[in-house]
């Protein structure tokens, strides 16, 4: 229900982002380009669907509105039951050139970002032999120091970047997620 799509029916340059809780949706919403990009929040941790049948990954409400959204159906065998209208997989059904995974660089995100990956894999393996799933991965720290601004992925990134620095006088925040940067540095 708070999926945002796009204006553009073309799926040759739709993109569709998958984010970490109201608080991302709101702030990608700000910064996303609504001609071509969609979002759609995910509020929680998912299923794992690599241990689950799939009478009960079909149960779950958030894993069948991700297929529906995605649109091109599920590559599950025909010895299976599908669950909740769920069609046969379609490449052509697609309705994005793109589906980006954009969660927090927290242990919670990671583990968010792992468990919609690993339903995509379940169900919709093809998608990733099409290099059509894709990570947008925010930064853990901003570094200031005068008028340079540095952002660190990594532990190591940070200590290698405080090195740089010195002894100059530097400000250094942990990024809590998506939803505090400013929309110029979503773009």
């Amino acid at each position: 229900e708070k999926y945002l799509d796009c204006r553009s029916k073309d799926s040759s340059i739709r993109e569709l982002y998958i984010v970490e809780g109201d608080s991302a949706l709101g702030s990608v919403k700000l910064a996303r380009n609504a001609e071509f990009q969609a979002v759609m929040p995910v509020r929680g941790k998912i299923l794992n669907c690599l241990k689950s049948e799939y009478d009960r990954i079909f149960k779950s409400d958030i894993i069948t509105d991700l297929v529906k959204v995605i649109g091109c159906g599920v590559e599950v065998g025909t010895k299976q039951k599908k669950g909740k209208d769920m069609v046969s997989f379609n490449i052509e059904m697609l309705r994005w050139n793109k589906i980006i995974i954009c969660t927090d660089a927290d242990v919670d995100g990671f583990h968010i970002r792992t468990l919609i990956l690993t339903m995509i894999y379940r169900l919709m393996p093809k998608l990733f032999e099409e290099g059509k799933v894709f990570i947008a991965e925010s930064p853990l720290y901003e570094i200031n120091c005068g008028d340079e601004t540095w952002f660190a992925y990594t532990e190591k990134e940070k200590s290698d970047g405080l090195a740089q620095i010195g002894n100059k006088k530097y400000t250094n925040q942990r990024s809590k997620g998506l939803a505090e940067y400013e929309t110029e540095m979503k773009t």
